[in-house]
């Protein structure tokens, strides 16, 4: 019998003991007092009478996430070697493949990509569920066991096997560690004439400091492009600072409502920055949490346009509490709500995990299903204007634009997965860097004049066959505009950084962004969508 199995049944046969030691009538067993008494006799029973030697702590740390799983999808627990980790990706470096990731029914989930790191180089994504790490399966591998399996020393190799959703078989990545980078600005640069753009990808505690040399370095402007794409959230304290750099001041930016804690309405404290100029904030469906205070207070009050997909709708608060061994929990204790009230968090089934992340690929995916959910959802009004928006959980963009789920990336992605595309760069850069750094001193040069050769293209199929990778013609000829775009964006990145490569990638095939360009660019239907009547 597995000590998983003997667990479960010593469990099933607790109200059987409990009933033959509690007291008669009344509520008490209700208490938690009384509860956690019930738990204490089971466990020095357990650790008295049971056939076999125990591993308590192993058995603690399966309660307790026992516990957390039947009460909602973001409370969760941590072990000491994964705290450590925990504080390492807000503040520190190590060599990996950069990923966050969680645990849900013994599956490591990839949760997000850290930008420009070795995951995201080659194609693993958001909801993709590592299932084999060099050949040997990671189902049912402990959390705090993950890091030692993505670890490693700078420039090693590991193989991952992905099982993605609509995927018949599972898919192979070949990975090389690197150094992971802690920036939060991904990329910050002159969208068109007076419209800046600056692209966050996480809110951790150099965010701000960040933020303001970004946009301090883009020179004067009269509209700003604030990209929340695929960002996940962070520090509270970094989100509510980035509202208030567009809001005035005394503008509450998001409140807290809880059973036990004290509620709190948190407010700017001074006039921002940037509180005059036209904003868009661009979201998508993993914009989460931290994302998701900015893009409501920004929308409650008026400030900007938001255009995108519908947000996550991840709104709990959460405290960390630390335990006596390093480890900590995080437990939710109340409600973020957007200024004009609307919450934040998407509903969920209590223990429903999967269902949850399941109705968020739902609404990703399927832009009607989101479309219906609104049909239903309590409908706010705006605080300067009165405009109407959603309380369905998330933020409803402003402009919805869909995902565009026509375009087959089939061979693209084949490559991608393969490691075919970062060891074509690599090698095509130790050969040529030196002539591409001459013949385009400066990035605006590349820009216009770099041109992906059809002989570039051949030395990448090549490469790709000897991988086994065969597309069909169609498959080849689909994907083709998007390989010449991206080659040339990965190149940018490795002549000059991250910047070059969303310069390219925004410009050449980005819906949303050129849909905010559009916008910036035309008052009079911006304050159209805001419901401004004095052109502020």
């Amino acid at each position: 019998m597995t000590m998983k199995r003997a667990t479960i049944l010593l469990l099933l046969a607790l109200p059987f003991w409990a009933a033959a030691q509690s007291p008669k009538g009344g509520n008490a067993s209700q208490s938690a007092e009384y509860q956690k008494l019930k738990f204490e006799q089971f466990f020095d029973y357990l650790n008295a009478r049971y056939v076999d030697t125990l591993n308590n702590e192993t058995l603690v740390e399966e309660a307790i996430t026992g516990i957390l799983s039947a009460l909602d999808p973001h409370s969760s627990y941590s072990s000491a070697e994964e705290m450590k980790s925990i504080t390492e990706s807000f503040d520190g470096s190590f060599s990996g493949i950069g990923v966050e990731f969680d645990v849900i029914n013994d599956t490591i989930i990839v949760v997000n990509t850290v930008a420009g790191g070795p995951a995201e180089s080659v194609g693993i994504l958001p909801n993709d569920r590592i299932v084999s790490v060099d050949g040997k399966s990671s189902v049912g591998v402990s959390r705090a066991d993950v890091p030692k399996l993505l670890r490693g020393p700078k420039r090693s190799r590991v193989q991952l096997g992905i099982e993605r959703r609509g995927e018949p078989d599972d898919l192979i990545f070949n990975v090389t560690r690197d150094d992971i980078p802690i920036h939060t600005i991904d990329a910050a640069y002159m969208a068109a004439p007076g419209i800046g753009y600056i692209r966050v990808n996480r809110f951790a505690g150099t965010t701000m400091q960040e933020f303001r040399q970004s946009f301090d370095g883009l020179g004067p402007l009269s509209a700003l492009i604030l990209d929340l794409r695929g960002n996940g959230g962070g520090l509270l304290d970094q989100a509510i600072e980035m509202s208030e750099f567009f809001l005035p001041a005394g503008s509450v930016i998001v409140s807290t409502e809880g059973r036990n804690v004290r509620n709190i309405s948190y407010k700017s404290r001074r006039a921002g920055t940037f509180t005059e100029g036209r904003l868009v904030v661009l979201i998508d469906s993993s914009s989460a949490s931290g994302s998701e205070i900015v893009a409501g207070a920004v929308q409650d009050w008026d400030r900007g346009v938001i255009i995108g997909q519908p947000s996550f709708g991840k709104g709990l608060v959460q405290q960390q509490i630390p335990l006596i061994d390093g480890s900590a929990v995080r437990i939710t204790v109340a409600r973020y709500h957007t200024p004009s009230g609307r919450v934040i968090q998407r509903p969920f089934e209590n223990g429903d995990i999967e269902g949850y992340y399941l109705d968020h690929i739902r609404r990703t995916l399927d832009s009607s299903y989101a479309d219906s959910l609104n049909m239903d959802a309590p409908v706010y009004s705006t605080l300067r204007n009165g405009r109407k928006v959603l309380g369905a959980g998330g933020i409803y963009p402003d402009i919805h634009i869909p995902l565009d789920t026509t375009k087959n990336y089939s061979y693209w992605n084949q490559l991608i997965r393969g490691g075919v595309i970062n060891e074509y760069i690599n090698t095509l850069l130790e050969k040529e860097r030196g002539r591409l750094t001459a013949q385009y001193p400066t990035f605006e040069r590349f820009a216009e004049q770099f041109e992906v050769t059809p002989s570039m293209l051949e030395a990448l199929a090549d490469l790709g066959r000897t991988r086994n990778i065969l597309p069909t013609p169609e498959e080849e000829a689909a994907t083709l505009p998007d390989i010449r775009m991206h080659l040339k964006a990965l190149i940018a990145r490795k002549l000059w950084d991250s910047n070059e490569y969303f310069r390219i990638t925004n410009s050449a095939d980005d819906r949303e962004f050129a849909k905010a360009v559009e916008i910036l660019q035309h008052s009079a239907e911006y304050d159209r969508l805001l419901g401004n009547t004095d052109g502020k």
